[in-house]
């Protein structure tokens, strides 16, 4: 029996309270230390699960695209976020879809702070955390590039800093939606990049995720508009609470605050728009650098060919020193008969 609860320390989550209503009581669950423990177990857990994608799938392929070491790393990286992205975009829609909080907006600000959390989504959020903490030892373990390294650390930093920070704020609802919203966006870009390194022709899906990032970019402002905005500031409990959870609702009651928050929401995502259209029109321009380099390559090609065509037909072609007529027959001096 002790072992078995230390066993459930480790893959359980804790903390769970009963909570009385109308049907009876129903179990939730709230955060403290002990999520350490578990957080520790499923990182390498995801270690684990890094190894058989690693091995059974992205190895094999790379062996058969015969890929370059530069190739190979972004193949690495976007094969196990294809994996990662599309089983959390799954995981998470189910959880808010079963949780109401897609049909019902209004849930994401209603009762703040939302300290009790069903089970799953306790859960997905301590898995999440696992996932992006193992991502630090598997710089080492996969061997990455140095200069790739501050900018893998730095997105696994954004990661860590949005998920912890809306489990140990009390938003986890408003951080589902907008973790399902980002996840499905780089779905789609990994994806992608996964398509172009197997054929560098095809680039249609990068067409597909640019229009998907401006949309699910276009859906976070608004909801951030929505919740900080409109929602936060009309919770019936405004004053600072830290026992209860209620960290800064009574901000969002200023209304200068309000707009502060706003405004830097607003420059982050103009920022992060921006980056994207320079990335786009710095793709569109080597595009159309290929493709004129590629035209002016066959036309003279083509006026080679012809230049040769010429040539031939005016003065034959030698073949291993010997004159010969354009039908390929060497030409012979024709025999006088004698008289």
């Amino acid at each position: 029996q002790v072992t078995a609860k230390t066993a459930f320390l480790f893959i359980l989550p804790q903390y769970n309270v009963s909570v009385p209503t109308a049907d009876g009581e129903l179990v939730q669950y709230h955060y403290g230390l002990k999520d350490l423990v578990t957080i520790l177990f499923y990182i390498f857990i995801a270690i684990i699960l890094h190894a058989v994608v690693q091995e059974y799938a992205l190895d094999k392929i790379n062996r058969r695209l015969h890929l370059s070491k530069v190739k190979h790393s972004k193949f690495n990286e976007s094969g196990q976020l294809v994996a990662f992205h599309l089983t959390s975009v799954i995981w998470c829609l189910y959880v808010v879809v079963t949780e109401g909080y897609i049909s019902n907006p209004r849930s994401l600000w209603e009762n703040y702070p939302h300290v009790y959390l069903p089970y799953q989504v306790k859960f997905f959020y301590l898995c999440q955390l696992a996932y992006w903490l193992h991502a630090l030892p598997e710089l080492y373990f996969q061997k990455v590039r140095k200069e790739e390294i501050p900018r893998q650390l730095r997105c696994i930093a954004l990661y860590l800093l949005h998920i912890a920070g809306a489990y140990l704020l009390n938003l986890t609802r408003l951080g589902l939606i907008l973790l399902l919203l980002q996840y499905f966006a780089e779905f789609f870009f990994h994806m992608a990049r996964l398509v172009y390194f197997t054929d560098e022709n095809n680039e249609k899906l990068f067409n597909v995720w640019a229009v998907v990032f401006v949309v699910t970019r276009l859906f976070t402002l608004t909801l951030y508009i929505l919740v900080i905005g409109f929602g936060l500031p009309r919770v019936e409990s405004q004053a600072l609470d830290p026992e209860r959870g209620n960290f800064f609702s009574f901000l969002f009651n200023n209304i200068l605050f309000r707009m502060s928050v706003l405004l830097l929401v607003c420059l982050f995502q103009a920022s992060v728009m921006w980056r994207f259209i320079h990335f786009q029109l710095r793709r569109w321009r080597e595009y159309w650098n290929e493709q004129s380099s590629r035209k002016r390559a066959a036309a003279a090609a083509a006026g080679t060919r012809q230049q040769t065509k010429l040539l031939k037909r005016d003065s034959g072609y030698h073949e291993n020193g010997v004159v010969k007529a354009e039908n390929g027959t060497s030409p012979r001096t024709k025999k006088l008969k004698s008289p």
